[in-house]
């Protein structure tokens, strides 16, 4: 019969029910078990997930294994993203996506929810740590359709003034409908207008023209855009970011997310702490009827977890 010190160290171990490890855990079984062998050959033949019995030893798996490299490090790049440059960050984040072929929707993310200068500066440490600029990286790796407007998105510099015409703004709203009837949701990325209204203009304007949109044609204009998905994400980015965020965050917590989804939980909470994480909590809790950080203290284990409380402005007592 395993032991609770066996049962306690399995579940440190497992891999499952959320992200990271309870380090503190395995450190204190560490010591408790030094010199003391026939616990450990104990726990290697009841805990059949991680060991198989190959021969005369109880081998690891390798898979299992390789999942808790992952959970391991949690910790680790959430430490050294936090101390990191906040525009290196961002450019290294930029630069997986048009080399690693992480997802597009971080490129978006990055450059409509920054401000001008906070772009500029992820551009000028791009040029730094690649020898080119962001902007024709992304010109020369995206062949789709999406080329157009990630390009117009990473080389903006929004006017961050609260002035908006409000005739442009009706009149640039009912363009997109427009565009929408002739191309649909999913040709009208392509569309020179849409574009351009979208990576050009500011965020106060924009806000505007989606406040229009959903007055003169009575839908939302991420609705209508369910054809796209990007796009959908561009305007979310623009119109409401806590949003955004909330489902980046909330993506990362449901049952089989894959290592991107996952991922965008630490980018999130540290690009986002020092900035606006407090309408993000209050985003989440409307979205999803909970609150951030009792979800993350759920689905989350050991240092990372404590790590995202801190970043969350929920450190424990």
């Amino acid at each position: 019969m395993a032991t609770d010190e066996q049962l306690a160290l399995t579940r440190a171990l497992s891999g499952d029910g959320g992200l990271g490890v309870e380090e503190s855990t395995l450190v204190s079984i560490i010591g408790k078990w030094r010199k003391k062998p026939e616990h450990i050959s104990s726990f290697r033949k009841s805990f059949n997930r991680l060991f198989s019995i190959t021969g005369h030893i109880e081998k690891c798996e390798d898979d299992h294994m390789q999942k808790l490299v992952i959970e391991f490090s949690r910790f680790h790049q959430i430490t050294v993203l936090w101390a990191m440059h906040p525009h290196e960050r961002d450019a290294r984040w930029a630069n997986q996506v048009i080399h690693k072929n992480h997802p597009s929707s971080i490129l978006v993310e990055i450059a409509s929810t920054r401000s001008a200068e906070e772009l500029l500066g992820a551009r000028k440490a791009y040029q730094t740590l690649f020898h080119h600029s962001l902007e024709e990286d992304v010109a020369y790796q995206v062949k789709d359709s999406k080329s157009k407007l990630l390009v117009g998105l990473v080389s903006a510099y929004r006017y961050e003034g609260q002035k908006v015409d409000n005739d442009v703004a009706k009149s640039e709203a009912k363009a997109i409908h427009n565009a929408l009837k002739t191309a649909g949701a999913n040709k009208i990325i392509e569309n020179d207008e849409v574009v351009r209204i979208l990576t050009t203009r500011s965020k106060p304007h924009l806000k505007a023209v989606f406040k229009y949109y959903k007055e003169l044609h009575g839908k939302y204009l991420e609705e209508d855009l369910s054809g796209d998905a990007l796009l959908q994400q561009t305007v979310l980015c623009l119109d409401s970011p806590a949003s955004y965020f909330s489902q980046v965050i909330n993506s990362a917590f449901k049952e089989g997310a894959n290592h991107a989804e996952t991922e965008g939980l630490s980018r999130v909470m540290v690009s986002r702490s020092d900035v606006d994480i407090e309408e993000i909590k209050e985003a989440y809790a409307k979205l999803y009827g909970a609150k951030l950080a009792d979800v993350i203290s759920k689905k989350t284990h050991g240092y990372f977890r404590d790590s995202l409380l801190s970043l969350a402005g929920e450190a424990r007592a």
